[in-house]
C-alpha cells in the first residue's frame, strides 16, 4: 500500500483529539464525580494522577520499542487502551474502578504521543517544530470540544456516563484509520535504539526533561483543576476560551518558529504564563476571561516547542528522546496532582476556620492554590533565561551538533 502522509497526519490529529477530550471532560466531571462517590479533593487528585502516571509509563515503554515495532502497533495499543479505559469509566461504581480506568486512559494517551510525535518528526523532517506545533493544535482543539461537550451536556442534565461515551466516537474513527492505513518506515531519524540511548547522555537532555516537568505542570495542572480553582463564574467556559486561544496560536506557529529562537519562545511563554496565573488569582467576574486569555497565550507553545527543541537540537535521540521528554512532563504532573488537591483542602479548611462559608471558602482555596502554582513559571523564567543567554543553537547553525555556545 502507498503511504499517505496526509491521512496519517490526520489520523494522528484525531487520536490526539481523543487524548485531549479525556482531559477536558474529566476536568468538567471532577465535581459531579466527587459528589456522586463522596470523594475529597485529595482523592480526586489521586484519580487524576493516574491519567498522568499512565501517560509516561506508555511513552517510556513506547519509546524503547518504537524502532522495533513501529508507530502502527503503538497506535493499536492506544486504541485498545482508550476503548478499555472509557468503557470501564462508564461502568465505574467507586473510587478504585475510577483509578484503574483512568490509568488505562492515561496509558492510551501516552501511546498516542509515543507513536505520533516521532512519526511526524520523521515524515516532516525539514519542518519539525512547525509540524509538531500544528499536530498539537489538536490538543487544545480537542480540549475545546471536550469542554463544550461537558458544558452543554451538563447544562442539559445529561449524566456523566454519556459525556464519557461521546469520546468513543472519535476513538472509533482513528481506530479504523489505524487498521486501514499503511505506515512508513523510519527514514530521516536515527533508528538505532542503542544510538538513541547514547545520544541521551548529555546535560542538555536532562535539563530539558527537568524543565518539561515544570512546563507540563504549569499548563496542564491549571487547566485540569480549573473547575476547582475557579468556583467563581463559569470555569468550563473559561477552559474553552483558554484552549481556543492555544489552538489558534499553535496553528499559526510556523512563521513564529522561523523567526524566533525556540528557547526565546519558551522564555517569553514562561513570563506571560506567570503574569496570567497572577491575574487569574486576583480577577473576578468578566476579568477572569481576560486573565485566562493572557495565561493561554503563555502556555500555548510550551509542550510542542519543548518537543521541537529536542527534535532539532538533539536529533540523534530519535523517538526515544521525544518519548522520554513527554513522559517526564507527565511524571512531574502526576506527582503534583494529590499535592494540588491537598492545597485546596487545606486552604478551604483555613478559610472556613476564618469565618468563610460555601462559595467564599471555595474562592479563597482556588486563589491560594493559584498562588502556589505560580512558582512553576517563575522557575521557568530563570531557567529559560539562562539557556537563552547561553545562545543555544540548532545543529545546522554550529559545527558542533547540539552545542551551547
Amino acid at each position: 500500500m502507498t503511504v499517505n502522509t496526509n491521512r496519517l497526519f490526520w489520523m494522528s490529529c484525531i487520536a490526539l483529539t481523543v487524548t485531549s477530550m479525556t482531559f477536558a471532560i474529566r476536568a468538567s466531571l471532577l465535581q459531579p464525580l466527587g459528589v456522586e462517590f463522596g470523594l475529597s479533593d485529595s482523592q480526586l487528585g489521586v484519580m487524576t494522577m493516574m491519567a498522568f502516571l499512565g501517560f509516561p509509563v506508555a511513552t517510556v515503554f513506547g519509546g524503547l520499542i518504537y524502532n522495533q515495532v513501529g508507530p502502527r502497533n503503538l497506535m493499536i495499543v492506544a486504541f485498545i487502551g482508550h476503548v478499555l479505559g472509557l468503557v470501564l469509566t462508564i461502568y465505574a461504581n467507586g473510587f478504585w474502578l475510577l483509578v484503574i480506568s483512568t490509568f488505562f486512559v492515561g496509558f492510551a494517551n501516552g501511546a498516542v504521543e509515543a507513536a505520533c510525535n516521532p512519526m511526524i518528526a520523521d515524515i516532516y523532517h525539514k519542518n519539525k517544530t512547525t509540524m509538531l506545533n500544528r499536530f498539537h493544535v489538536w490538543f487544545p482543539g480537542g480540549l475545546v470540544i471536550g469542554s463544550l461537550i461537558g458544558y452543554f451536556l451538563g447544562q442539559a442534565g445529561i449524566g456523566w456516563q454519556i459525556q464519557v461515551a461521546t469520546m468513543l466516537v472519535p476513538t472509533a474513527i482513528y481506530g479504523y484509520m489505524v487498521f486501514t492505513e499503511s505506515f512508513p518506515e523510519t527514514e530521516n531519524t536515527e533508528s538505532s535504539t542503542a544510538e538513541n540511548i547514547k545520544a541521551l547522555m548529555t546535560p542538555l537532555f536532562f535539563v530539558m526533561c527537568a524543565l518539561m516537568t515544570i512546563t507540563a505542570t504549569t499548563e496542564l495542572a491549571t487547566t485540569q483543576w480549573i473547575t476547582r480553582l475557579l468556583p467563581d463564574g463559569n470555569p468550563i467556559l473559561v477552559l474553552a476560551l483558554i484552549f481556543f486561544i492555544m489552538a489558534l496560536g499553535r496553528y499559526f506557529a510556523g512563521p513564529i518558529v522561523q523567526r524566533v529562537n525556540p528557547v526565546g519562545m519558551l522564555l517569553v511563554s514562561a513570563i506571560v504564563s506567570s503574569i496570567g496565573l497572577f491575574l487569574i488569582s486576583q480577577a473576578g467576574g468578566a476579568m477572569v476571561y481576560v486573565a485566562a486569555a493572557v495565561f493561554a497565550l503563555g502556555v500555548t507553545y510550551f509542550w510542542p516547542t519543548m518537543l521541537g527543541v529536542v527534535a532539532e537540537y538533539m536529533p540523534r535521540t530519535g523517538a526515544l528522546g521525544l518519548s522520554l521528554v513527554g513522559g517526564a512532563g507527565m511524571v512531574g504532573l502526576s506527582a503534583w496532582q494529590p499535592v494540588i488537591g491537598g492545597w485546596l483542602d487545606t486552604a478551604r479548611e483555613q478559610a472556613i476556620s476564618a469565618g468563610a462559608t460555601g462559595p467564599e471558602a471555595d474562592i479563597a482555596a482556588g486563589q491560594a492554590a493559584l498562588t502556589y502554582l505560580n512558582v512553576f513559571p517563575v522557575v521557568l523564567i530563570v531557567a529559560f533565561g539562562i539557556l537563552y543567554f547561553l545562545r543555544l543553537k540548532r545543529p545546522e547553525e554550529t559545527t558542533a551538533p547540539s552545542a551551547a555556545e
